[in-house]
């Protein structure tokens, strides 16, 4: 940043860089080079979900497989089907929870009700609390088997980050530029429709990523109350004492799970504001 223009003795003046912390000059990053460290992360997890894939694919080729490996990790018998479990309880209990904790945030956050937070912000914590196997075992007691059993009990699990990051969100926004929104005639619910929740998508995006990635993880809990899911296949890994199941298992959760919160980003820059 440039220190305003001093007046030499002949009349002229002259520009001084402001200087750097260490007392040099000033160097401003190129633009590419600030959108490259700003994008990292987006340019470098492809790279590893492809790398993964390509290691658990040779593994499976150059691995020694006796039977019981070629049945557990048979594509269309087993692990297409129990992947595609996997992604419907990871995604519907994210909507649930998007569904339940973004209104339920946005109410807590109204001046009127703000006193409610506190209370409601402790239950979703103790409900966090629960270990996840004690959860499920909880809902398979009142709910019985199935898949549906699993997506309440994540619903109810990762309600926290996405209720919390919703209040923390709106409640960061500057009082002045709410001000400012009302000044210009808008009502309270074209603020928050037009303002509010606009700048604090990031936030709210960072908490659903969150449960995303929980969701993904826990789901492999769910073929023990009969919800299928990769879980399957890494029991069956464990169970025949074979590393090449076992590790094919787990090696397509932390792929999926990667592959999740990739989107996940790619959707949060798209939706952010442009200047945030």
């Amino acid at each position: 940043m440039p220190i305003p223009p001093l007046a030499t003795q002949a009349g002229e003046t002259q520009t001084i860089d402001a200087p750097t912390p260490d007392g040099g000059p000033s160097q401003q990053r190129p633009p590419g080079l600030r959108l490259v460290k700003t994008n990292a992360g987006l340019l470098i997890s492809p790279l590893i979900i492809v790398g993964g894939a390509l290691a658990l694919y040779l593994n499976y080729q150059w691995s020694d497989k006796i039977f019981q490996d070629i049945r557990a990790l048979d594509w269309n018998r087993n692990l297409r089907p129990q992947l595609e479990q996997h992604l419907s309880i990871t995604l519907w209990s994210t909507l649930f929870t998007i569904l339940i904790s973004v209104p339920l945030g946005i109410f807590l956050t109204r001046p009127a009700y703000k006193r409610l937070g506190g209370p409601i912000l402790a239950v979703a914590t103790s409900g966090q609390a629960i270990p996840a196997f004690g959860l499920l075992v909880l809902s398979f007691a009142w709910l019985g088997r199935g898949p549906w059993t699993t997506i309440w009990a994540l619903t109810l699990f990762t309600i926290l980050p996405v209720l919390r990051n919703t209040m923390v969100g709106l409640e960061q926004v500057n009082q002045s530029v709410i001000e400012a929104g009302r000044g210009m005639g808008l009502t309270k619910f074209q603020v928050l429709r037009q303002i509010e929740l606009p700048l604090a998508v990031p936030v709210i995006l960072a908490g659903v990523r969150t449960a995303l990635v929980i969701n993904v993880g826990m789901a492999a809990l769910a073929f023990l109350i009969g919800g299928g899911g990769l879980g399957a296949t890494i029991n069956a890994g464990i169970g025949l004492s074979r590393d090449l199941v076992l590790i094919t298992g787990a090696g397509l959760t932390a792929l999926v799970a990667l592959t999740v919160d990739w989107i996940a980003a790619l959707i949060e820059k798209a939706l952010r504001p442009r200047g945030l």
